[in-house]
């Protein structure tokens, strides 16, 4: 552990410390609320963002959205991604060279997420922009204060406002006219004579394109770069397409898309040879933790065989990531895809690649590659 002066946190590194910190609610807080600048148009996503939220309010909610969220949903989403990428390829089938994020990494996840909502085939875009104002993290530094954060809210707030309203019509039009789709599923869902309300949906909504959007488009982008800067990478995934799974756990382990996590302390507490007060801030290094050699062998040797690989990238205990099955489907389905397609694929010169806001997360936001086709 150390402490951060000039932004006045503790910072937990360490894989053990950092799983003892996300395993345990009651005394490390996810609720920052109290510490956020208050802005009326994030609270309607407050509502249903149980990320953010302790038991048993946490427990209740997501108890609701997994009814609605089963695995089996998220299996049966396999044929209709693989669809979705041989779409986007296609309108790139004529091109040796093309930007990976554009054509693939990005739309892929927000195009499958508008679908499972029951949204139109012709307002998916709608979720494209308000994702791209959401996530780009142009208005932040790699360091952000108070003041900082208080601009992006300010600076995003219209298309938060626009989401909220197009996704509480969207409920209120399915209440009417159920379908079978997810927002209908979240509609119907009941656990004890309690329903979500619908604030709640549009706050998971906005949590399902952070868990099923950032977070795919930064894996998939993540680990064209990490195959690409290791030699032979790409050679040993096709020779033995079982490595593709591990590989995948790797490169989360390698470049986390969210390396951190912020905790509050609820009470006076001894970690790691600190005695911390209550209303601590902590912030645990997910990326860190990844790489600490008391848990992980030669841990910056960048190995697809890895066995186990516990990393934390999704988290630990009660919050690990809702968004991790999908996520993970997504990966594993388009990599594949991509192997199929092209004989090799390669990052020509990484002057032309650019990366999201650290601050925001670890990702590429522009990936040119040239390909050959198979």
């Amino acid at each position: 552990m150390r402490y951060d002066e000039r932004q006045d946190r503790w910072q937990v590194l360490d894989h053990e410390t950092v799983a003892a910190v996300l395993a345990d609610p009651a005394t490390y807080s996810s609720d920052l609320s109290s510490l956020a600048p208050a802005q009326e148009d994030f609270e309607t996503f407050r509502q249903g963002n149980f990320v953010g939220m302790d038991p048993p309010q946490h427990r209740s909610l997501r108890a609701l959205v997994s009814q609605a969220f089963t695995p089996r949903v998220v299996q049966g989403l396999a044929p209709r991604i693989e669809a979705v990428c041989a779409q986007l390829l296609d309108a790139v089938a004529d091109h040796d060279r093309f930007d990976l994020v554009d054509a693939l990494a990005y739309p892929l996840p927000i195009i499958v997420i508008a679908e499972l909502l029951g949204v139109p085939a012709q307002e998916h875009r709608l979720f494209q922009e308000w994702a791209s104002v959401l996530f780009s993290g142009d208005q932040l530094g790699e360091a952000p204060d108070m003041a900082d954060l208080e601009r992006a809210l300010e600076a995003i707030a219209p298309a938060v406002r626009e989401m909220n309203g197009y996704v509480l019509q969207h409920i209120r039009n399915r209440r009417a006219r159920p379908g079978d789709d997810l927002t209908s599923r979240l509609i119907s869902a009941e656990v004890d004579g309690v329903r979500l309300a619908d604030e709640q949906i549009v706050g998971f909504v906005a949590l399902l394109l952070v868990a099923g959007h950032v977070t795919t488009t930064a894996l998939l982008g993540n680990a064209v770069v990490a195959f690409d800067r290791h030699p032979g990478t790409d050679a040993a995934l096709r020779a033995d397409p079982g490595l593709l799974a591990p590989a995948i756990e790797e490169v989360l382990r390698w470049l986390p898309p969210f390396p951190e996590l912020g905790r509050l302390v609820t009470r006076p507490v001894v970690l790691g040879g600190y005695q911390l007060p209550s209303g601590t801030l902590l912030m645990a290094h997910l990326g860190t933790a990844n790489r600490d050699p008391a848990r992980f062998e030669a841990p910056d040797v960048f190995d697809v065989t890895r066995h186990p690989n516990p990393h934390l990238t999704f988290g630990h205990g009660i919050h690990f990531c809702f968004g991790a099955p999908l996520a993970r489907l997504e990966a594993r389905i388009a990599l594949r895809i991509l192997q199929r397609r092209f004989r090799t694929l390669a990052v020509p010169g990484y002057q032309d690649v650019t990366y999201q806001n650290p601050a925001v997360i670890i990702g590429v936001r522009r990936l040119p590659v040239e390909v050959v086709r198979a």
